[in-house]
């Protein structure tokens, strides 16, 4: 079976905090409510966005929730039009990219982003091509469920054995666990390294560049 290594991308390929709290935020003062406080909005970050509005206003309807989901889509696409959806690689992340392909993995990625979002982000930053499956909130149930998990290894030819998912939240760590492959977190993102350790991960690297030999230690 191929070794399939699956990233993450808000939190842990890019830091796209700064573009989402103020999309959510415009989103919420569309609909004449107050936003919720950053730290709220960074928790969510990894959800697709309907669930995530579900978290953000527990006491709203599904209508609700799904008109701020779109609300939050069309207000983080002006923002990108307008040149303020900074996105920047972490530092090492495209080395350890490089690195863990001359090694022989497999590269994926599993996002609540939608495509339009996702292919964005590879193209801007030449990543596109490192990546053999992509798999986005558009065409699968919220995290931590693990449908795009289990997509990403039909898709690399890979199993849960020789599969690993690379990722900064606990719904990153809860759908690998869910999959039963490796949950490898990692620290620069948008929750804790105790939450993570909470929800499962194996391992907890606090800079990309531990990456590889996180992943080649793997049995």
């Amino acid at each position: 079976m191929n070794r399939l290594a699956v990233f993450d991308c808000d939190g842990t390929l890019v830091d796209s905090q700064a573009v989402i709290c103020t999309a959510i935020e415009l989103a919420f003062a569309g609909h004449g409510m107050a936003a919720p406080g950053r730290d709220a909005s960074r928790s969510i970050i990894g959800l697709s966005v309907t669930q995530a509005m579900a978290v953000l206003h527990p006491e709203g309807s599904a209508d609700e929730h799904e008109a701020l989901g779109t609300a939050y889509k069309t207000n983080f696409a002006g923002l990108r039009r307008q040149g303020l959806a900074d996105e920047p690689l972490y530092e090492g992340i495209y080395e350890a990219i490089e690195g863990l392909e001359a090694r022989g993995w497999l590269l994926g990625v599993a996002t609540g982003k939608s495509d339009r979002g996702l292919g964005h982000v590879l193209e801007k930053h030449g990543l596109h091509p490192r990546f053999v499956t992509l798999q986005t909130a558009d065409r699968h149930p919220s995290k931590p469920h693990p449908s795009m998990l289990w997509q990403a290894m039909a898709d690399a030819g890979a199993g849960p054995g020789t599969t690993a998912m690379i990722g900064d939240t606990s719904y990153d760590m809860e759908m690998a666990k869910a999959a039963g492959v490796a949950a490898i977190g990692v620290a620069w993102g948008y929750h804790s390294a105790d939450l993570l350790r909470e929800a499962g991960a194996d391992v907890v690297a606090t800079h990309a560049s531990q990456l590889i030999a996180l992943l080649e230690a793997l049995p």
